[in-house]
């Protein structure tokens, strides 16, 4: 095989030739394209800049890749661009991104050594080879490279490419920022930071939200904006499908421009939630950052049970941080509420209280 193919070889479509501005045709996708699932964590890719593959070079964190489905397992609907999921068939064509992953309760994934088959390990596009499972989960879907999409010049394209601007100044700080943490995935991290949105969205103010750390995938950005956010970010916004071995310094910048980036509306306030646990290293690398204890107000902490409480917001307070609640899971069974608060001596937030604009306004210390 060629080391390189244009996608003319491949479909038959000249996507290498620029398009003539005064022809109707230039405005309309390129038949390859228009038969493409272009998968959610791509969504700011421009997949006309595709003039053909490339198949004689590793992948990167943040390539992006034209795949065919060889089996499904696991993720059988693909988030789309425009938010759709769409049900996946074997053979279908879809436009992933390849990118480590970090989820105890599903998969751990690493980006491959080379365009061998490899897994879907988001139904948000993010692909990978799989080093480890949880028992509970079934085998990942199977997809098989055709090759990196590539510029004409010969260039990889890479989420990195299609990043937000860098937003100048940083984050005024005037501007409340509520951080949302927690033990571990599925704490109930998302779903607290929903309902505070809502709450306070129905108070009348304009509400940024950030998704700072976790892997590529729309339901927690469509959670937060199904809440009433008036603007939504997550680390994909700035070129990454992953956030899972970026380095801390990196890590850093990546939250001071998503910070930057959620101030540009002008919000009263920011909602910020950081994925997984206090023990994976890329949480605690971000939670422990000078810019995270200069830029954030107040923290709300999710846990599962009492024990995880007391053990997340005493690790918190042993560094100094704004512990000024709990909330998560643990709040959904009364017993568990009362254990919590009595080892913590802290308010526990239920969805239902988070949700209400009064309360909210005053975990935020915010006035009406």
């Amino acid at each position: 095989m060629k080391p390189s193919l244009l996608l003319d070889d491949l479909l038959g479509t000249d996507l290498a030739r620029p398009p003539v501005a005064s022809s109707p045709a230039a405005s309309r996708p390129a038949p390859l394209l228009a038969n493409v699932k272009q998968s959610f964590v791509t969504r700011r890719a421009t997949l006309r800049d595709a003039a053909g593959l490339a198949t004689d070079r590793p992948p990167r964190a943040g390539d992006l890749a034209l795949a065919r489905v060889e089996r499904l397992g696991h993720h059988t609907r693909l988030q789309l661009a425009g938010g759709r999921r769409s049900q996946l068939h074997v053979g279908d064509r879809i436009v992933v991104c390849y990118g480590h992953r970090y989820a105890p309760d599903q998969y751990e994934a690493e980006v491959p050594c080379g365009l061998e088959p490899c897994a879907l390990v988001t139904a948000g596009g993010v692909a990978g080879r799989v080093v480890s499972r949880h028992p509970r989960m079934k085998p990942a879907t199977t997809i098989r490279p055709e090759g990196l999409l590539c510029d004409a010049r010969g260039v990889v394209l890479n989420l990195r490419r299609y990043a937000l601007p860098i937003a100048h100044p940083s984050l005024p700080s005037q501007v409340p920022v509520v951080a949302v943490l927690g033990t571990s995935m599925n704490a109930g991290k998302t779903t607290t930071a929903a309902a505070l949105v809502r709450g306070l969205t129905g108070a009348g103010l304009r509400v940024s939200a950030v998704k700072a750390t976790g892997t590529g995938s729309g339901n927690d950005v469509w959670s937060l904006e199904d809440a009433g956010a008036h603007l939504v970010l997550d680390f994909a916004d700035m070129g990454y499908p992953s956030t899972f071995r970026v380095p801390p310094s990196e890590l850093e910048t990546l939250l001071d421009r998503l910070l930057a980036s959620a101030a540009r509306i002008t919000p009263d306030v920011i909602v910020l939630e950081v994925a997984d646990g206090l023990l994976h290293e890329e949480t605690a690398g971000i939670v422990c950052s000078n810019r995270f204890r200069s830029a954030v107000t107040s923290i709300l902490f999710c846990a599962g049970d009492g024990l995880g409480a007391l053990a997340g917001t005493e690790w918190l307070e042993a560094r100094g941080l704004p512990v000024v609640g709990v909330s998560g899971l643990v709040t959904a069974s009364p017993l568990a509420r009362e254990e919590a608060r009595r080892a913590t001596r802290l308010p526990l937030w239920t969805r239902d209280a988070l949700a209400d604009p009064e309360q909210a306004l005053g975990l935020a210390g915010l006035r009406p």
